[in-house]
């Protein structure tokens, strides 16, 4: 390779790495910011928690059952086209979100953000992995660096969102995404267009309706449990729903000759423990930052600003953590990091299991440094397993069905750990969730250890199929 070409070469990975992390930044931005801004929401339109829950896993639950579609979408009509798709989309749902005057609009607008972030997410991995297929090593550094544009949004979401909150209102945590959005199509349109799979897969029309049944009637049946009751029809119906659902989706997946979820992945070594670990981790986080966030402001008294500025540590942790991550991966593999990265995680959410009505916020602070520190460093670990174990021309699906897992294990860990912390119990609730947060850290852990190949070169194996 000439140097005007290795130059050219680097530049189309700088734009496409800029294009992909700032999408997934703004994806994860709107996973978080909402969070800091609920009990302002509550107020001004008079939503009471279950419906503050809404605001929130109508997002991460759209986002979730989409992400799979969107990944054969991205495959079959190529991944910028795709990315540029969702980020307009995104758009225009943060303008409906800037401008709901309803609980009800709120959600809905948040269940079309939810349907943009789909579309970016696989696309914005996809387009990543085809920069850098031709370098393992080079491809572990820009998950990375990728991974860190994600963690550091959304641990700064608060921040930003106690910030904007104090200058303005509640909704110019939703409008900022418009000038980001334009940034992102600016980009995006520099980047060269990826590859598309010859005979790409047809949409699974089938398989998506059950996979939104099963998600959805699971979500609601943990969101209304304690508001209803277990014995209420909507609750048992919603259970219901989704083993039948869920089971269907198995069995349709299993005969379909064009699956959304290609059941042939989980028997590729190490996906499987990597889908699971991956489930675990968003469903400790997500649930515990909702969760903290109703307790540093109706508890503690925290402003929205002050209880943005308590999640800086996060913020700072995370950004040390997924940059040094790339390098601890290219030296030490990726099942090392995700044993340790669980350990550390499990250890930061056990060391706020002493919170109480009127703890002072030093005592937070180990916490809320290993938390993010832990979750850092392997969450990079646990991507690059998955796009090591599949071929390039497969990454849109295999990043989808990752992401998919997770976002549902985000939205049913908001659901769990808000049920927890439903009708005013906040510091009762914090706690359930604070030790359910580190059984489920020691899981993942677990899985890591059995389930991840133990190999140092990981990161740097050329493709399969």
């Amino acid at each position: 390779m000439t140097n005007e070409n290795a130059s050219a070469s680097i530049r189309g990975i700088g734009t496409a790495l800029a294009a992909a992390s700032l999408g997934f930044g703004l994806i994860q931005l709107d996973v978080t910011i909402v969070n800091v801004a609920l009990p302002r929401i509550g107020a001004a339109l008079h939503a009471p928690v279950d419906m503050l829950q809404w605001v929130v896993d109508a997002y991460a639950l759209v986002f979730a059952v989409l992400l799979l579609s969107a990944g054969v979408l991205g495959d079959r009509f190529g991944a910028r086209r795709i990315f540029r798709a969702g980020l307009a989309l995104f758009a225009l749902a943060s303008l409906g979100c800037g401008f709901a005057h309803s609980p009800g609009m709120l959600i809905a607008m948040r269940a079309l953000q939810g349907v943009g972030a789909a579309a970016m997410l696989p696309a914005s991995l996809a387009l990543l992995n085809h920069a850098c297929h031709h370098d393992g090593r080079l491809r572990a550094r820009a998950i990375g660096l990728w991974t860190a544009a994600g963690g550091v949004t959304i641990a700064a979401g608060p921040l930003i969102g106690g910030l904007l909150i104090a200058a303005g209102s509640w909704r110019t945590i939703f409008l900022v995404n418009l000038p980001i959005c334009a940034v992102g199509a600016w980009l995006t349109a520099r980047v060269e267009e990826t590859g598309r799979t010859p005979r790409a897969p047809h949409l699974d029309f089938a398989g998506q309706l059950l996979a939104i049944a099963a998600l959805t009637g699971l979500t609601g049946a943990v969101i209304e449990l304690r508001p209803l009751g277990l014995n209420h029809p909507l609750v048992l119906g919603g259970f219901a729903t989704a083993m039948v659902a869920g089971l269907a989706f198995v069995r349709c997946e299993a005969r379909s000759p064009a699956p959304m979820l290609p059941l042939r992945f989980f028997r590729l070594p190490s996906f499987s423990p990597a889908v699971g670990f991956g489930v675990l981790a968003n469903l400790t986080y997500y649930g515990i930052v909702f969760v903290l966030s109703l307790y540093l402001q109706r508890v503690l008294g925290y402003s929205a600003f002050t209880a943005g500025l308590a999640y800086l540590p996060l913020t700072a942790t995370f950004i040390v953590s997924n940059v040094a991550s790339g390098w601890v991966i290219g030296r030490a593999g990726t099942r090392r990091p995700m044993i340790a990265g669980a350990l550390v995680g499990a250890a930061g959410f056990a060391l706020l299991l002493g919170l109480g009505s009127g703890t002072p916020y030093w005592w937070m602070l180990p916490g809320f440094a290993l938390i993010p520190l832990g979750m850092g460093l392997a969450v990079p670990a646990m991507t690059t397993t998955i796009l090591s174990a599949v071929d390039k021309t497969a990454s849109g699906v295999a990043a989808a069905v990752l992401n998919a897992a997770r976002q549902a294990g985000g939205a049913m860990g908001v659901a769990l750990f808000g049920a927890f912390a439903g009708n005013g119990h906040i510091v009762a609730g914090l706690h359930a969730g604070l030790v359910t947060a580190v059984a489920a850290m020691l899981m993942a852990a677990g899985l890591a250890a059995c389930g991840i190949a133990d190999r140092r070169t990981i990161a740097l194996r050329p493709e399969r199929a």
